[in-house]
Parts: C-alpha cells; structure tokens; sequence
C-alpha cells in the first residue's frame, strides 16, 4: 500500500477528508456513515445539506447493503458499472449512510466509480464514501489534483494524485423505481447507451428545493466569467471556446475534431483556463446528442 493510501484511509478513519480521483472528477471524499465527515463536507463545500450526496461503493454486494435494487436496477448495475453511472435507488433495512449524506430522503444515491485507485480507497476503507466534486458549491468541477489545491489549499491537506480525470464530466443519474427509469442529471453515459438497455426513459432534471440527488440545482458548475453559449463567432470583448473545425475563432476548442467523448474531458479543465484570463466567454455551439445532452446542460447551469 503506497504511503499516499495508507495516509488517505487513516485520515478517512479519523473523520477527517481527502481528495479522491474518479474516472469522472476529483471528489471530497469522507465516511457516509459518519454525520460530522459529512458535516464537514457541506462546510468545506459551502453547499446547502438539503442537497444530498452520492454513496461511493466498490462491489454490488455493499451496494445491496445500503439500497433496494430492482431487477431492472440489477440490471443496469451489471451492465455499467463500474462506471460513470448513479443510481438513486429506496434505502435498504441495512443502509448505514447517515441521514445527513441522504439530505433525510428514503432514497440512496449510489455509484461504483471506475478509477482503480477510487476503488482501492473504497474496498480497503470497508464502507461508503460520499465524495461530491471537490469545488466550492456551484462552481466548476476538478478534472485535476491541482484544481483539487487551488480549490482548497490548506483545507484538504490529503488529495490522491490519479492524474487527470479521463472522462471529465460527472456522472449520469438515474432514479430506478421498480422497472420505470428516470433521469435526474445527463453526464458521461449517454441517455442512448442506457435507453438501448431498458427502452425510453423520463427526464425530471431540475429541482431547487428538495432535489433527488446531486447536480439538480438549476445554476452549477459556473466559473465566474459569464458565458454566451451557441455562439457562431465572438463579439469583440469576449474569449471564444470552440467546437469542431467550423467554428474556430482562436486557439481554445473543447474538439477541433468536433468528438464529444473529447470535449467532454476537456469542458472543466478548459472553462477553469478561461476563466483566469477572460470576464466574458462565448461558447460554440455543441450537437445536442449522445454526450453532448450532459456538455450543453452543465453549460446551461453555469450560464444562469
């Protein structure tokens, strides 16, 4: 066990909170079942506790310890995790997340994340963690363990270096009640994959007062610029973020090849860039299909 790891679970023990990569974004990561970890999440976070958190697991078994999983939560489990997929399923008998982490909801918000070292940090700590994105609440998302010491400094003295997030962008969350499925927040599994497992599903993507899970606040993931989406060009006071070989107006493309598996790891990463040297940002606009669906609604959050 490398010295890093050993030093993340001691401190996951004491109570305390690290920086723990997923495939998706860098996440602050603490014990679900321990109400002052995740009371200090929402402190550091500065984000409202009626917005509940995910449960990271790393089996199905410690999954269908904390939730009811319908045959049709079974089977979207075993087809995409692990993976960049939430489910929001009705709390278990022997669910141990804390009331707090669930915002006092009977539903459990639960994903088993890709990233092998997530996934050591999960399996060797022996119970859930919940671990939001490691940014102050509504801001833009860490894809990097320097976004991580940006964010924080000093606050998050332990932060796990997995290297850049490969998929960039968070993940899908679906809300399973027997065989219906909702969505609740688009992200790096496309509504196709998941519709050509169960059939047409429902959106329910917006909730500012009591949302079912993470990412249904409408303003989030807002860098302080203020952004102009669907732009065919910039005006003259703006910096241009571009998508594809049509449009490009400057040096800055979340895909000059127009691949949206690309712009979507590159969107956090690049709106941070842009913010440091530019108020004003106007934005290409992005095919609203396949992962582009999660790339235009974080960008209409952050535009609000």
């Amino acid at each position: 066990m490398s010295a890093n790891l050993s030093s993340a679970l001691s401190a996951l023990r004491a109570g305390k909170l690290v920086g723990m990569p997923t495939e998706t974004v860098y996440g602050l990561a603490g014990d679900a079942t321990n109400p002052k970890a995740v009371a200090a999440i929402y402190a550091l976070k500065q984000r409202p506790s009626f917005n509940p958190l995910i449960a990271h697991i790393a089996s199905i078994e410690m999954a269908q310890d904390q939730a009811r999983f319908s045959p049709t939560a079974l089977k979207l489990s075993r087809a995409f995790w692990p993976g960049p997929m939430t489910l929001v399923l009705p709390v278990s008998d022997t669910n141990t997340v804390c009331d707090l982490a669930r915002a006092g909801l009977e539903t459990q918000a639960l994903r088993w994340p890709r990233h092998e070292l997530a996934q050591q940090l999960i399996s060797d700590f022996g119970k859930p963690i919940v671990a939001p994105s490691a940014n102050k609440s509504g801001k833009v998302s860490p894809t990097q363990p320097e976004h991580v010491r940006e964010e924080f400094g000093d606050e998050l003295p332990i932060i796990l270096d997995g290297g850049p997030s490969v998929l960039g962008l968070e993940s899908t969350v679906l809300f399973v009640e027997d065989d219906k499925v909702t969505l609740l927040r688009p992200g790096s599994l496309a509504r196709r994959d998941i519709e050509a497992l169960v059939g047409p599903i429902q959106s329910a993507l917006h909730d500012d007062t009591a949302p079912k899970s993470p990412g249904m606040l409408s303003r989030h993931y807002a860098p302080k610029a203020k952004l102009r989406l669907n732009a065919a060009s910039p005006e003259a006071d703006e910096t241009y973020l571009g998508f594809g070989r049509s449009f490009d107006h400057g040096p800055h493309s979340l895909s000059r090849s127009g691949d949206l598996q690309e712009a979507a790891s590159n969107l956090y990463a690049m709106l941070r860039d842009l913010d440091e040297i530019s108020d004003k940002i106007a934005i290409a606009p992005i095919p609203d299909e396949g992962l582009g669906e999660a790339i235009n609604d974080r960008l209409k959050r952050a535009s609000l």
